[in-house]
């Protein structure tokens, strides 16, 4: 059984049209939720067989009351459900057959009385949702009416939008208003249709004062329900903003603290080796090697004060930092030629591979100079004189691999999770102090992170280590990559 409407119809101007129309309130969808469960529940407990008209959301929440009310009524009830048609257009625009949208019950169903009326795609029905009921004993009408979107606002440069803007809702069971409604559809329905409602249908003038005083409290009891829902949700939203706040600010605090720490361990350096410059009895070896103290503590403080100012910039830019290719030949060459005086100082053979017939990888724009730089400083500071450090490019699927080998001190198994925080610096007891601000690797993480990378590292004490960069050589990589590091 197809039924189709015209166009032109709009249930709200039909309202609008009547002598003195009821006024229309703006509301939002959960309070015409409430208003529909309420009238559902009154047609229920009441055992009203009406025949309902409706164009509800297709969303579950509002098509399950159709159902609560069809399986409690039974076959005595018939629905008019108000579909939008979609039309399939070819090549020259003619149009190739319609798909109509059937959220309808199987019309092959004994307990199915769902009757799917068509709606042109440009009907101005498209922009209202109702539900119109018709028995002897009771009429209503719920009717919401979505405003077209208003245009940007000439002063403030804002609109409004239909994620927050109210619906325009009327309520009414005033016969008169109802039974114009039905009469104008009734002669909007293509001819061949119309036999199929009940066309000598007369609305009730006066509904019942006893099915409007369960109505009125149904409509309280429902809309309470839902603006406790309401409540909750939003409670739960602002309690998890506000326990995410806090992590933040306990990071935060945590942070500025390893930070003062940082900070103070040179100072309280300087301090001593100040005081132990004051005494009288202090001979020219002793002063030297306190001064020599002091340039050192002054270095690793300029270090720390520099690293830290780094990756603050770092953590703030980088979300707006672009992404370019670039051949690892055209970096790593330049920057191990830049430390080979360096190795050559310590004894240590340094060599590099990287062919050039790589492909370019994606990295941050003008940042894989620096993660080379981290990583081959890195190998040579903890690789003691006479050691071996190795730098070696691969192709690895649709990655290239970066990776720098050494013969230094190791890392200890239980320190290889921490070497990546901030201000970490492996413990060792070797007498030297090796310096640094501990931030290095915090910073090449970042930086690979940001363009789909990673780094991975393995190492045994008195071995040495190696570290392994993962480059993306395709973009569809960089987005796997970063979408995994978002899951995880």
């Amino acid at each position: 059984m197809n039924v189709s409407l015209v166009k032109d119809l709009s249930v709200y101007q039909l309202v609008m049209g009547v002598q003195m129309p009821p006024k229309p309130l703006s509301l939002s969808p959960a309070t015409l939720l409430s208003l529909v469960r309420a009238q559902i529940d009154l047609l229920i407990e009441q055992q009203i067989a009406a025949t309902l008209w409706v164009k509800l959301p297709p969303d579950k929440i509002w098509q399950s009351e159709l159902a609560r009310y069809q399986s409690s009524v039974g076959a005595s009830s018939l629905i008019y459900t108000c579909q939008i048609e979609e039309s399939r257009k070819g090549e020259a625009g003619e149009d190739k057959g319609e798909e109509r949208l059937n959220i309808s019950s199987s019309p092959s169903s004994p307990s199915s009385h769902y009757v799917p009326v068509h709606l042109p795609p440009d009907s101005q029905i498209r922009r209202e949702n109702f539900l119109m009921v018709l028995s002897p004993q009771f009429c209503s009408l719920i009717l919401a009416h979505r405003p077209l979107k208003k245009r940007k606002n000439q002063t403030s440069g804002k609109g409004n939008t239909n994620k927050n803007q109210p619906l325009l809702i009327i309520t009414t069971v005033e016969g008169r208003v109802i039974q114009q409604v039905l009469n104008s559809i009734q002669q909007a329905i293509a001819p061949e249709s119309s036999s199929i409602l009940p066309a000598s249908f007369i609305c009730p003038t006066v509904p019942q004062a006893a099915l409007m005083n369960q109505l009125l409290a149904k409509q309280l009891l429902r809309q309470d329900e839902i603006n406790r829902q309401i409540i909750t949700a939003r409670t739960n939203k602002l309690e998890q903003q506000n326990q995410e706040l806090h992590n933040k600010e306990q990071l935060k605090d945590e942070y500025l603290k390893n930070v003062c720490q940082e900070l103070r361990i040179p100072l309280t350096h300087m301090k001593t080796a100040l005081s132990l410059l004051n005494s009288p009895n202090l001979k020219p070896p002793q002063r030297q090697r306190y001064l020599q103290m002091l340039n050192t503590q002054c270095d690793q403080q300029n270090s720390l004060i520099a690293g830290f100012l780094e990756l603050v910039q770092l953590e703030r830019n980088l979300e707006g930092t672009t992404l370019e290719l670039v051949r690892l030949s055209d970096i790593v060459p330049g920057v191990v030629s830049t430390y080979q005086p360096v190795a050559q100082e310590k004894g240590i053979m340094l060599a590099y591979t990287v062919p050039t017939e790589l492909p370019p990888v994606w990295c941050v724009s003008g940042k894989l100079r620096q993660i080379v730089i981290n990583l081959l400083h890195n190998s040579l500071k903890f690789t003691p004189n006479g050691g071996q450090v190795w730098v070696r490019a691969r192709t690895q699927g649709d990655y290239v691999q970066l990776e720098f080998r050494d013969t230094g001190i190791g890392i200890a198994e239980n320190e290889i999770p921490k070497i990546f925080d901030r201000f970490y610096r492996v413990r060792t007891a070797a007498t030297e102090d090796y310096g640094g601000a501990g931030l290095g690797l915090t910073i090449v993480q970042q930086l690979l992170l940001r363009c789909g990378g990673s780094i991975s590292v393995k190492s045994k004490l008195s071995e040495g280590s190696t570290f392994t960069v993962q480059l993306a050589a395709t973009v569809s990589n960089i987005s796997r990559a970063i979408a995994t590091e978002n899951e995880l």
